[in-house]
C-alpha cells in the first residue's frame, strides 16, 4: 500500500493555510509591537518562520514566553557559533531519516512539517526546508529496523508524527509493531501544546491500538498548558497512554527556579511525567538560548526536596558530536572524614554517612 506521507488532517491544512510565515505578516498581525521587519525577514530566509492560528493567539506580548520560541531574532544569524547538526544525527544515520547512536534503539523520522518552527530547534537545519519524508523513506527506514534485530526500541519523530493523517502513522505503527524484536515505541510530538486541536478522541483510540506506546511532548512554560493542552494530554491519558515531557532550559524563558518548580508541578498536575530537562544543544541559530551549565544545576538543586521527587527531571545534555545524553547532577558528595562521606542535603546541612573502603577510594579519586 503507498500513502503519501505528507499528508495531513484537514483541520491541520487549515491551519497552513493560516498560518504567519512572512515578515509582512507578523507585523500587520500585532500592529502594536515593534517589529523589525527587515530583521525578521533576513532571519526567515535561512530559517523559516511558522506560527499557526493556535499559537498567534497565545503572542499576547514579548514577554508571553512563547514569543521567543516562535519569532525569529537577529541573532540566529549574526551569532556564528554552534554547530549545523550539534548532535551527528547525519553522520549516525545508516539510512535516510534513521538514526542509530545507542545498540537498541532508533530515532526514526516519518514527518517534515511541525505545527510551529521553534527557533532553538535542533534540527533547524532540516524544518522548513528541503526535508524529504515519503513513501520510499518510510519504506527504507522500516526495513533497516527489520534487518537488525537488536533494535527493539523506535523514537517516532520529524518534524512531528502527528501532523500525518490518523491512517498514515497507524500504518506506520502497525509495521513497525509487526516486527518481533521492537518491543516498544516512542513518539515525539509537540503539536499537543502547539496545536492541541489535533488530539482527538479517534486519534488516542487508534494510538492506544500499539501499545507498549510512550509518548514524549515538549512543553517548557507552565503558561502553555492551557485548557485546550489538558485536554488534549486527557485524550490520551485516557487511552491508557503514558505521557512524559522533555523540557529545554532556555534563557530568559524557563532559567529560573520558581518558573521550572512551576511547571514540573503542573505538568504532573496534567498527567505527565517531567523526563528530560535538555541543557541547549549547540545548534547553530540558538546560542541566545543557552544558559550556563551552573544555572541548570542550581535549578535541580533547588527542586531536589523542596517538590516531589516525581517532578524532578534528569538535567542531560546531548553531547556535540553524536556522544549521547549524559546526566549533570549537583554535587551532594562534599568530602571525606575518616570512614565517613560527608553529603549535603537539599537544605545545605551536611551529614555523615559510613561507606566501606571501596566507596572511599572512588570518593578519594573524585576528590
Amino acid at each position: 500500500m503507498i500513502i503519501f506521507y505528507i499528508m495531513c488532517p484537514s483541520n491541520l491544512k487549515d491551519m497552513f493555510k493560516n498560518s504567519i510565515t512572512t515578515a509582512k505578516q507578523l507585523a500587520e498581525y500585532y500592529p502594536s509591537m515593534d517589529i523589525d521587519l527587515d530583521a525578521v525577514g533576513r532571519v526567515i530566509k535561512k530559517y523559516p518562520m511558522l506560527i499557526n492560528p493556535y499559537i498567534a493567539q497565545q503572542l499576547r506580548n514579548p514577554d508571553n514566553p512563547f514569543w521567543k520560541q516562535a519569532v525569529p531574532h537577529i541573532d540566529e544569524i549574526d551569532v556564528n557559533d554552534g554547530i549545523i547538526d550539534p548532535l551527528a544525527e547525519e553522520k549516525f544515520s545508516p539510512v535516510v531519516n534513521i538514526t542509530h547512536r545507542y545498540p537498541d534503539r532508533v530515532l526514526f523520522l516519518v514527518s517534515n512539517q511541525c505545527a510551529m518552527y521553534c527557533r532553538f530547534c535542533t534540527r533547524k537545519r532540516k524544518i522548513g526546508k528541503d526535508f524529504k519524508v515519503d513513501a520510499e523513506t518510510i519504506n527504507v527506514g522500516i526495513e533497516y529496523i527489520q534487518r537488525n534485530e537488536q533494535i527493539t526500541d523506535v523514537l517516532v519523530s520529524g518534524g512531528d508524527p502527528f501532523m500525518l493523517e490518523d491512517d498514515s502513522l497507524a500504518d506506520i505503527l502497525s509495521r513497525l509493531r509487526a516486527v518481533s524484536h521492537v518491543e516498544t515505541i516512542r513518539i515525539g510530538t509537540r503539536v499537543p501544546i502547539l496545536f492541541p486541536q489535533r488530539v482527538t478522541e479517534n486519534l488516542a483510540k487508534m494510538l492506544s491500538r500499539f501499545q507498549p506506546l510512550y509518548i514524549n511532548t515538549h512543553i517548557n512554560h507552565s503558561d502553555e498548558i492551557t485548557d485546550e493542552v489538558r485536554s488534549a494530554c486527557g485524550f490520551l491519558s485516557n487511552a491508557g497512554i503514558s505521557l512524559g515531557c522533555q523540557t529545554v532550559l532556555l534563557k530568559g524563558i524557563n532559567d529560573t527556579p520558581d518558573i521550572m518548580k512551576k511547571l514540573m508541578k503542573k505538568l504532573l498536575q496534567t498527567r505527565i511525567r517531567p523526563y528530560y530537562l535538555h541543557h541547549g544543544d549547540m545548534t547553530r541559530g540558538a546560542s541566545h538560548f543557552r544558559t550556563t551549565i551552573k544555572t541548570g544545576l542550581d535549578i535541580v538543586s533547588s527542586m531536589r526536596g523542596n517538590i516531589s521527587g516525581m517532578c524532578v527531571p534528569h538535567y542531560v545534555i546531548d553531547l556535540p558530536g553524536g556522544g549521547g545524553k549524559v546526566p549533570l547532577l549537583p554535587e551532594a558528595v562534599c568530602g571525606i572524614e575518616g570512614d565517613d562521606l560527608l553529603i549535603k542535603n537539599y537544605q545545605g546541612k551536611m551529614f555523615k554517612y559510613r561507606v566501606d573502603e571501596e566507596d572511599r577510594k572512588i570518593f578519594k579519586i573524585n576528590n
